[in-house]
């Protein structure tokens, strides 16, 4: 524990190590949210500094991915997009998908990529992994925008492009794909303190399970007997619910949902309490 005083002799600032494993203080986080802001400027501006298209790359990325999953199992696999104009249907999936992988692969690094920071000075560490999920939440608005674009030119062009109420749930779903990122990118951080070898896994692991989720084909064409398997994908719901809420098209089940929901808030509990565990001594391991 570490105290400050001012000139009066008065405590000003008490820290302490935390007591419960689950505990969250929100009203720390809230005050360093100055830093959270710093922490996002820097890392959305590194992405694109001393680069040729600068925020271009936002977007070149996922229309590169949707050219080539149109090409190939659009195409040639000849892969079922319910009806949906193939570039919609994966460009909508590719664009979830990045998201929460952005959200996962980046928290995933936390202890080791700031290990420097960590053992000079202290700030809740919550707010790197926060700083994360934001940064990838302004790259998804940017891609949004012309997922945006996309639809109101097949809307204009007379395709079966249906949106509805469900579009309200957006934030939502936002809020569980950033709630499953960091939930699961946290695990992985403090596992990976210890057992550094596993970080070389991860990428697979992502590869994976993108190819577990219905980001290339629908979740209609899986057969019946074998859908009980996607609902333990959380990934699967959002998908569906997002294609569901802005083209008319999804399989969307409130049973589902409920799975996911309740499978999300275990994830994040499970790695605040993990993280609070190694925060307390990881500076001796990494």
């Amino acid at each position: 524990m570490s105290a400050k005083k001012n000139v009066d002799g008065e405590w000003t600032t008490v820290i302490k190590p935390k007591a419960n494993l689950l505990n969250f203080n929100i009203a720390e986080v809230w005050r360093y949210r100055y830093l959270i802001q710093l922490f996002v400027r820097r890392d959305f501006v590194a992405v694109y500094k001393q680069t040729i298209l600068g925020p271009a790359w936002f977007l070149i990325q996922p229309i590169m991915y949707t050219v080539v999953y149109t090409m190939v199992f659009g195409n040639l696999a000849n892969l079922s997009s319910d009806g949906l104009p193939r570039i919609l249907f994966y460009y909508s999936g590719i664009m979830l998908w990045q998201y929460f992988a952005q959200c996962l692969t980046k928290t995933s690094d936390t202890f080791v990529a700031n290990a420097s920071i960590f053992g000079k000075v202290y700030f809740p560490r919550l707010t790197v992994p926060i700083s994360v999920v934001i940064t990838s939440l302004i790259t998804f608005a940017i891609q949004f925008a012309l997922f945006a674009g996309f639809l109101i030119y097949f809307m204009v062009r007379g395709f079966s492009v249906n949106p509805n109420l469900w579009i309200l749930s957006l934030p939502l779903l936002l809020i569980a794909m950033a709630a499953l990122g960091l939930g699961s990118g946290i695990i992985i951080s403090s596992v990976t303190t210890k057992y550094q070898d596993l970080r070389h896994l991860l990428s697979f692991g992502v590869n994976l399970w993108m190819y577990a989720t219905p980001v290339v084909y629908p979740l209609s064409q899986v057969p019946t007997q074998w859908r009980w398997v996607f609902v333990l994908n959380p990934m699967s719901a959002i998908i569906e619910s997002f294609r569901y809420a802005f083209t008319g098209v999804g399989t969307v089940s409130t049973h589902h949902l409920a799975a996911t929901a309740g499978m999300i808030v275990v994830v994040l509990l499970l790695g605040v309490v993990l993280f609070n565990r190694v925060e307390r001594t990881f500076m001796d391991v990494v």
